[in-house]
């Protein structure tokens, strides 16, 4: 029993992933029925997502009093490193799957047009998207969990807030600041069940599509996988190195959050440990509160590069040869429609449905890739969260404001 206790958070997690596994794999049945276990936790950390961004976004924007000039830096200078970073997804990802031909010898016969049509009723535009950013009340967008437009009206809010003189503003602050301190306490408390939920969702997963189904399209998943590993060295830890993030203290920070964003295929549930993570990294909380909530919508770096492998796969499976002319102009489609991805009703799959469309590639693909979609959501979710914090750290350097002495601390005193 004193052995259980010493795990950390991070061995917890593993743990639970391992006994999930099994569990879906022996017992089936059983495995699906603990979906709920994994349902209960998930609904848990949403609760907590929209005060935590409201909290954090308006104290980083209104705690600067009248210096909007360094909330528009902030932006400008985020949205630019965004697109970089994302577009070099998007190539990462459509070399991997021409290079690697995962849908060559692939039938699309054992898909089923109607398993993919629920992922048609939204064809994703980008002025969808930007008008889907706008709330028509902040409450039904609290409601829904509709983060972009949280993102929006906190924004909005915390510029308003600092216009307003003396002590109305003061008032608010210090309101938003206790709120947000609860609110991280509060996602110490639901981390607890976190091992719990999470070998329900992976026993659920493993139980409903069984070992076998993932061994069928195994060569998109090692494509993916593989792409991604790539994408991470070759992209973000050369920008880490530039950024001169200090790389040790930064995976020691972001592992526990990475492997809950992995495990539970959610990066809401990862968000508020991941955004705590990069504070004590050193990084300043108005960065974190801006940068995290807005790389939720536009920095998914995971998702744009599942997106290039996922398009591409269908072609080849579908038997469709399309130049290079044709795959570029998706994958500009791609990274226009993508933007805002987590607001859009079934994520990803309803951007490669909308993009399938268009580029006249059969929807039964969509539903050949559901068998094992769960397995890549893991993947592409988790990448997706390691990419948004270190996006907070690089903005820190180019601010000027990273704190070397807290990354030196957690170096010291926390063990490897």
């Amino acid at each position: 029993m004193s052995f259980l206790k010493k795990l950390s958070i991070t061995q917890w997690i593993i743990v639970s992933m391992v006994v999930g596994t099994l569990i879906g794999w022996l017992f089936p049945e059983f495995g699906q029925s603990l979906k709920l276990l994994s349902t209960i936790f998930l609904r848990m950390i949403k609760s907590v997502i929209v005060p935590l961004l409201f909290s954090t976004l308006v104290i980083g924007i209104a705690g600067h009093g009248d210096d909007m000039k360094k909330v528009g830096r902030l932006a400008f200078r985020s949205i630019i490193y965004f697109e970089v970073v994302t577009t070099l997804a998007l190539a990462v990802g459509l070399l991997a799957v021409n290079i690697f031909k995962p849908g060559a010898g692939v039938s699309l016969a054992t898909a089923s047009a109607s398993d993919a049509k629920e992922f048609t009723t939204t064809t994703p535009t980008l002025s969808g998207v930007l008008e889907h950013t706008v709330p028509q009340s902040f409450f039904e967008a609290a409601a829904k969990n509709e983060v972009l437009q949280i993102v929006f009206f906190s924004v909005l809010f915390g510029i308003a807030l600092a216009r307003v003189p003396g002590r109305p503003r003061q008032v608010m602050l210090d309101f938003c600041e206790s709120l947000s301190e609860v609110m991280f306490k509060f996602v110490g408390i639901v981390m607890s069940f976190a091992p719990i939920g999470i070998a329900g969702a992976i026993a659920a997963t493993v139980g409903r599509s069984g070992l076998p189904v993932l061994l069928t399209l195994l060569k998109l998943v090692l494509t993916l996988y593989g792409a991604l590993a790539v994408f991470i060295l070759l992209v973000l830890i050369p920008v880490a190195l530039m950024a001169r993030v200090p790389l040790a203290a930064f995976v020691k920070q972001v592992r526990s959050s990475a492997l809950l964003a992995f495990s539970t295929a959610s990066s809401e549930a990862a968000l508020p440990g991941a955004m705590q993570a990069m504070e004590k990294l050193g990084v300043p909380k108005r960065i974190v509160a801006f940068v995290m909530p807005t790389g939720y919508s536009f920095n998914l770096d995971g998702s744009t590069l599942y997106l290039a492998v996922a398009s591409i796969f269908v072609a080849q499976a579908a038997g469709i040869q399309m130049e290079i002319k044709t795959q570029l102009l998706m994958m500009l489609t791609l990274m226009l429609t993508s933007k805002g991805v987590a607001a859009v009703p079934r994520a990803s799959l309803v951007i490669l449905s909308g993009a399938l469309t268009q580029f006249g590639l059969p929807l039964e693909g969509v539903a050949l890739i559901l068998g094992v979609d769960a397995v890549m959501d893991m993947a592409r979710t988790s990448v997706n969260l390691v990419g948004n914090c270190l996006a907070t750290v690089v903005m820190a350097r180019w601010e000027g404001e990273f704190d070397e002495s807290a990354a030196s601390a957690i170096m010291e005193t926390q063990p490897a």
